[in-house]
């Protein structure tokens, strides 16, 4: 049986400022709605991704904003991932050399911290 991760959720507390960052470095909005007055779900996808995010209100989740301490995604190039984050005005932490692959790492406006990791050859 395939087990497969398709949706993360990521605790802000500006739902409409979280969607803009988002957006604004490439994720795709996927859903906006609100099925109640309490509740707000909010998808986005990164481009190339199977697995989306997950934002919004009165979702059920008790992980206090900002505390996420590594959402870690793969991508084809760090420095270009680097230029285009920095391009919209992210500061990003540029790519840090390890055996294991090229990291680059930013925060959400929230606090919430994530990993852009190129692979390489490993051994």
């Amino acid at each position: 049986m395939d087990w497969k991760i398709e949706l993360i959720f990521v605790p802000v507390t500006d739902v409409d400022r979280a969607k803009e960052f988002y957006t604004r470095i490439g994720f795709h909005a996927d859903i906006d709605a609100s099925p109640s007055q309490d509740v707000r779900f909010v998808q986005l996808t990164p481009p190339g991704s199977a697995c989306s995010i997950a934002i919004g209100e009165g979702l059920g989740s008790d992980v206090p904003p900002g505390t996420l301490d590594v959402i870690q995604v793969v991508v084809a190039d760090a420095d270009a991932a680097l230029a285009q984050l920095r391009a919209v005005g992210v500061d990003a932490e540029g790519v840090e050399e390890l055996d294991w692959g090229r990291f680059v790492s930013f925060r959400d406006p929230d606090g919430n911290r994530w990993a852009l990791q190129e692979l390489v050859p490993y051994g």
